[in-house]
């Protein structure tokens, strides 16, 4: 099974998954959203790499009235789900079944987001991408990844699965969705170290660079175009 099928297998329950899931829901948006630097009536032109059920564009769209967004994602079940969520303002977003990998953009937005998608490419695609948003931005202009990071050793990283499964449980997972979510990252998840990724976007040409949330291997990063 492709990383595609899977998502569009996982389509409809998928953000209350996330919801469960992600460690810190709450704080990573709300960090998201008061380090960007425009005006809440500022005209925005948005990209959303990887936007699957469109989470991170419905946090942004409620911030910035006048924000038009693209949505990018290869599982069409997904952007599916999107289409749902935003159909009252339909004019302010299209959306595009396609690999994030195929940005050709240049100058073009103001923004571009993207939740729990890039680790699912090599780490040599994952610097192109990121020299790809940097041309795809205007000047100034803001990335903000919500990504996966790779423990720096293997006593952090079974700390960091310890911890998660915790919180799950906690939260009310059950077994079934455990193990599925154990078997997608096994198959298809490739996470970076936070220090590679942090060199990786100040080589791709970002002035300023940093994360700002992170949460064991979940980890909001950003980077300013000046």
């Amino acid at each position: 099974m492709t990383v595609q099928q899977a998502f569009n297998q996982s389509a409809a329950g998928y953000d209350a998954w996330v919801r469960m899931a992600l460690p810190g829901f709450d704080d990573l948006f709300s960090a998201a959203l008061r380090v960007l630097p425009f005006e809440p009536g500022a005209p925005l032109r948005v990209l959303d790499l990887g936007a699957g059920t469109g989470l991170f564009s419905s946090v942004v769209a409620r911030r910035f009235a006048r924000a038009r967004f693209k949505l990018m994602d290869l599982a069409e079940e997904m952007l599916a789900v999107a289409r749902l969520r935003f159909e009252a303002e339909a004019g302010r977003f299209e959306y595009s079944v396609a690999d994030i990998r195929a940005i050709s953009a240049r100058g073009e937005y103001d923004l571009v987001v993207s939740s729990l998608a890039i680790h699912h490419l090599e780490h040599a695609e994952k610097q192109a991408l990121f020299r790809q948003v940097f041309a795809a931005l205007r000047r100034p202009g803001v990335f903000l990844n919500l990504d996966q990071i790779q423990a720096p050793t293997p006593a952090l990283r079974e700390h960091y699965w310890a911890v998660w499964l915790e919180h799950v449980r906690a939260q009310g997972a059950t077994e079934d969705q455990i193990q599925r979510s154990i078997a997608r990252r096994q198959a298809y998840d490739r996470d970076a170290p936070l220090a590679d990724q942090l060199a990786w976007l100040k080589d791709a040409g970002f002035a300023e660079v940093d994360i700002l949330y992170k949460h064991h291997f979940i980890g909001l990063f950003y980077a300013r175009k000046e």
